[in-house]
């Protein structure tokens, strides 16, 4: 208990949030609550944090853990050299800042052989001393009392204790903690080309002579410069601007008098910073600024996933998809409200075939079998020219979307595809995720690993580890927010459902085919490795249509289902009247059913989930109308008005879909007429935008827009 308390007055400082509800929310985690369900069922005792703040917290105490394990390390592997003073035990007890930890341990941390250690081999360790001290006298002569076969003059032996000095000036904590503080202010990063890659790297030209202070280099152009450095094209330093005037500063600091022995410290000084320091420096701010840029780059592309994941859908509905192309033909398939495949031919609708009535009269044959409602068709290539046809041809029949594929072809050839479709080529399982994306994207993006849905920026470059935890934890944040249809649910969505995994929805899965659909959500627990604890996690995010308990279709908890049952007795009606009568609902007074346990938000979510019972928070999708005459890059002039949907968006600015293959930019300053940090403090992504052309680059492949004002 006197840990977690630690813990929670360190974490409470860190995030600026009460210790009582961080205490709380590690209670709850420590006994294997899920984030999903803390959030949505632990509010009381959270004060109502949401998904993010408790995340932060999780994260926060996996780092204080790290950090005291470091520690533990530290003060055990100095004990055992028999150097732990009562004073080091004191500062590094009380450390709590993993750099000055790290400063702490360097005198005592094992290396590698250096030239500090040589000198002591040599005997020169007092000699070193008389200079560190500034002893006044003749150095000179004094440094004859060192000379042997190895030292053959007072010069040599001077110039070897001066690397003991340089050690100890570069392992001094201060100096340290000073340099640390002064490369926070002036340092800067900067890059130039490699003099004989210059043609190869015009990608970087931007990067060919750049300098800008750390504090204010945004993380694109940090992770621009390190991806020039990774491909061998472009130099790079993190270094201040002015590093003699640093060296200085540290003889300031240290070198007390004037006489021979301050001479030689200044000199062992400055060697200390160029050998020692400023390359250690150098390696700890080029970490740090690329993991401040890792993250910032990984929050956005955390925010856009979201964004993407909780796109509306359109629904259980019959549809036609089509996986357009050229030369080997446009893939069609048609599908079950369930996803179900149903058909699946290939149509040519253009060059060199060029078969568009027989393709028209596939069309036609599939909308009078089936009661198809919408057409999907993807937007890689040969997608607007089909999304036009079907526009001019079908518009009349149902509503014609055009959806992204990214990421479609790495699903149709991924275990996952094989096991939905052992019977079907990789084209197949390709056009049917186009259609099932309509109908739930959520359910549908799931099943492809995120780096590969194109919402990202410099997704490579990051760190590996964080970005796959920031994005599972997106995609566990999004399942649980919309919640999971038991009986439909595939293996893949079941598992990020808080509590299940891999193993447990594998065995949902197999046990809903053994014995057909769960009649209600205590069913549950008769599947193999169901136990109380993983119910009680993801019970509420399991959704049960026409169930026997018309409670199992909301995201009320069937903990509170006693609560539910109450207030219905108490106004003689069943739960299904006191769904379906608002007028009974608003007479219900909630503070009657507070409890020890239950509070006030649970009771307010509990009458919100009974207002809206199994309603879809993403809403529904609708059709955007791109403009018909716009084909490529050629039909585009500057000036010309167009319409868009955001499908990316980045630090710098928002990429926009314009009907064509090539997406425009929306730059940050082109947003709005007021000042804004974040592009997505205005934009969300597939939201729809009239926008004016500012300029093409047809080389280049670029387009810049800008927001149409009227």
């Amino acid at each position: 208990m006197n840990d977690l308390n630690l813990y929670v007055d360190l974490i409470s400082a860190q995030l600026s949030l009460p210790k009582k509800p961080i205490f709380q929310t590690l209670l709850l985690l420590e006994s294997g609550a899920t984030i999903p369900f803390i959030a949505r069922y632990r509010k009381e005792q959270t004060q109502s944090m949401d998904e993010v703040a408790i995340f932060n917290i999780d994260n926060q105490f996996k780092k204080l853990k790290e950090l005291l394990t470091r520690k533990e390390f530290i003060l055990q592997s100095i004990q055992e050299q028999g150097k732990l003073t009562e004073e080091l035990n004191r500062k590094i007890s009380e450390c709590f800042d993993p750099h000055r930890l790290e400063d702490l341990y360097l005198p005592y941390k094992k290396k590698r052989k250096t030239k500090a250690d040589k000198a002591r081999e040599m005997g020169l360790q007092k000699l070193a001393e008389t200079i560190a001290n500034e002893i006044p006298l003749d150095l000179n002569s004094e440094a004859k009392k060192y000379l042997t076969p190895e030292i053959l003059s007072p010069a040599e032996a001077i110039k070897w204790a001066l690397y003991i000095v340089a050690e100890r000036v570069s392992e001094e904590e201060k100096v340290r903690a000073w340099l640390r503080s002064t490369y926070s202010k002036n340092c800067y990063l900067s890059s130039e080309v490699i003099e004989d890659k210059k043609e190869e790297a015009q990608k970087f030209r931007d990067y060919f002579e750049y300098s800008e202070s750390i504090s204010k280099a945004p993380s694109h152009r940090i992770l621009a410069t390190f991806r020039g450095e990774a491909e061998t094209l472009l130099r790079i330093k993190v270094r201040p601007e002015n590093e003699d005037s640093i060296i200085e500063g540290i003889q300031n600091n240290l070198v007390n008098k004037n006489n021979e022995s301050s001479i030689q410290y200044k000199k062992a000084i400055s060697d200390a910073y160029k050998r020692l320091l400023a390359p250690s420096m150098e390696n700890e701010f080029r970490k740090n600024i690329k993991d401040k840029a890792d993250e910032e780059a990984i929050s956005v592309f955390a925010k856009n996933l979201e964004q993407l994941l909780l796109q509306a859908p359109l629904g259980d509905k019959y549809l036609i998809a089509i996986d357009p192309g050229y030369r080997t033909g446009c893939k069609l398939v048609a599908l079950s409200p369930n996803g179900d495949l149903l058909h699946f031919t290939t149509v040519y609708l253009h060059p060199p075939q060029n078969q568009k009535e027989l393709a028209k009269e596939t069309l036609l044959h599939l909308l009078n079998k089936y009661p198809i409602e919408a057409i999907a068709t993807g937007n890689g290539t040969a997608g607007k020219e089909t999304y036009d046809w079907l526009q001019e041809n079908f518009s009349e029949h149902c509503n014609i979307f055009l959806v992204n594929e990214s990421g479609a072809s790495i699903y149709s050839a991924s275990e996952i595809a094989r096991e939905e479709f052992p019977d079907q080529d990789i084209t197949v399982r390709g056009t049917i995720s186009i259609g099932r994306r309509l109908q739930d994207p959520l359910s549908e993006l799931v099943k492809i690993d995120p780096k590969s849905i194109g919402v990202g920026q410099y997704q490579h470059d990051v760190n590996q580890i964080r970005l796959k935890e920031s994005l599972e934890s997106t995609l566990t944040l999004c399942v649980n927010k919309v919640g999971v249809q038991l009986n439909t649910a595939t293996k893949k969505i079941l598992s990020f459902v808080a509590g299940i995994g891999n193993n447990l929805a594998e065995n949902i899965v197999k046990y809903r085919k053994e014995n057909g659909p769960f009649p209600d959500r205590l069913s549950l627990l008769k599947v193999p490795g169901m136990g109380a604890k993983t119910f009680e996690q993801c019970a509420g995010f399991l959704r049960i249509k026409g169930g026997k308990n018309p409670l199992d279709s909301t995201a009320v908890h069937p903990e509170s289902y006693p609560i539910v049952q109450a207030m219905a007795d108490d106004l003689s009606a069943s739960i299904e009247e006191l769904i379906q009568n608002k007028k009974l609902r608003d007479s219900i007074n909630i503070s009657k059913y507070v409890s020890n346990s239950i509070g006030i938000p649970t009771l307010k979510d509990i009458l919100n989930e009974l207002d809206k019972p199994g309603l879809d928070i993403r809403g529904k999708a609708e059709p955007v109308a791109f403009d018909r005459r716009l084909m490529g890059m050629d039909d585009l002039y500057v000036g010309m008005i167009v319409r868009g949907i955001v499908n990316n968006i980045t630090n710098f600015g928002a990429f926009v879909d314009i009907g064509i293959k090539e997406s425009g930019l929306l730059h940050i300053s082109q947003i709005s007429r007021t000042f804004i940090k974040h592009p997505s403090e205005k934009l969300s992504l597939q939201q729809e935008l009239q926008l004016k052309v500012l300029e093409i680059e047809r080389e280049r492949k670029r387009i810049s827009l800008t927001l149409f004002l009227d």
